[in-house]
């Protein structure tokens, strides 16, 4: 369906319960935090499920609008989640009752009863705000996380994935009276030392292959805690290594307890496909912008997302 018909699907509805991936990050909080607010404008009843991955950066969007232990919705909807195995553990009981999934992912897997998905927006955030515009329900309590998801998924309008209609959204929500300056310095102008201390070390510990166009970099456990950083501190990190002259292609490898690494994966999308990139490893995403997940070490990591991206640079069409 359509913006508008499903923006008519949830005027038509109630009791709604709205789930966000793990690892959140702006995009799926600020969605979610968004609809939920407009959804309540409306006089529905409407709440976001507790996300145990959220940082203490996002988790305030939805201070006073998770759901009570306990609550039973009639209508569950997923924001920015492309697969069912992105949705983390306290939404596992939940996964086969999705009735509605807006998404801007090529990459979805269509997994609820109905789906609204455009996957030329930049961000989830886009999709929401055409359709809280068309609900009727929009100020700047509802503005101000939509503008966070939609800045926060082009990085602050300069990814490749920036359209006119990312700026047109922008502009309309700044127009209800948000705090941007607060906002963009909070999400794009802040690091903490702990954060600085982890990007020198991965300078220090990356890889430059295929003649300096695409960087590997590893963030292994030991690494965080030699800079004494934590999930908040790795914000946006994939983004990182694409600022060094001369790369075309990042992969950024990230360890996690229990032998898993999650590899982000950002490229110049006219030279080479992240989307199949990360397939070839049982992920997705976007073109310029994928990931997947490895069992084992971050070597065994680094030699598979290597193979993926040799395999694919191989392929004679990107498209």
């Amino acid at each position: 369906m359509d913006y508008r018909e499903a923006a008519a699907f949830l005027r038509a509805r109630d009791n709604y319960l709205i789930l966000t991936h793990k690892r959140p990050d702006g995009d799926t909080i600020g969605c979610a935090a968004g609809l939920c607010r407009a959804l309540r404008r409306l006089g529905k009843t409407a709440f976001v499920l507790p996300n145990e991955d959220a940082t203490a950066l996002l988790a305030g969007y939805l201070d006073g609008l998770t759901a009570p232990e306990g609550y039973g919705p009639d209508t569950v909807v997923s924001v920015d989640t492309a697969v069912l195995d992105l949705l983390p553990g306290s939404a596992q009981p939940w996964r086969e009752r999705i009735d509605l999934a807006i998404d801007h992912h090529p990459s979805l897997e269509f997994f609820a009863r109905e789906t609204c998905l455009e996957a030329d927006k930049a961000a989830c955030g886009e999709i929401i705000w055409k359709i809280c515009v068309e609900l009727g329900a929009m100020d700047g309590e509802i503005a101000a996380p939509l503008y966070v998801a939609v800045a926060t998924d082009c990085g602050c309008f300069v990814y490749a994935n920036t359209t006119p209609h990312t700026h047109r959204a922008a502009a309309a929500l700044m127009e209800q009276g948000i705090p941007v300056k607060a906002l963009n310095k909070r999400h794009f102008r802040t690091k903490s030392m702990r954060r600085m201390q982890l990007e020198r070390l991965i300078l220090q510990n990356m890889h430059l292959y295929h003649g300096g166009t695409v960087a590997v970099a590893p963030i292994s456990l030991e690494m965080m805690a030699q800079a004494g950083a934590t999930s908040e501190d790795t914000d946006d990190i994939a983004a990182f290594l694409g600022q060094i002259d001369g790369v075309l292609h990042t992969a950024t490898i990230r360890e996690h307890e229990g032998g898993e690494c999650r590899i982000s994966v950002r490229t110049d999308a006219s030279k080479l496909n992240a989307t199949r990139v990360c397939a070839r490893l049982g992920g997705g995403g976007h073109r310029a912008a994928a990931g997947c997940t490895v069992k084992g070490t971050v070597a065994e990591a680094e030699a598979a997302i290597l193979s993926a991206i040799d395999a694919q640079l191989a392929e004679p069409n990107q498209d």
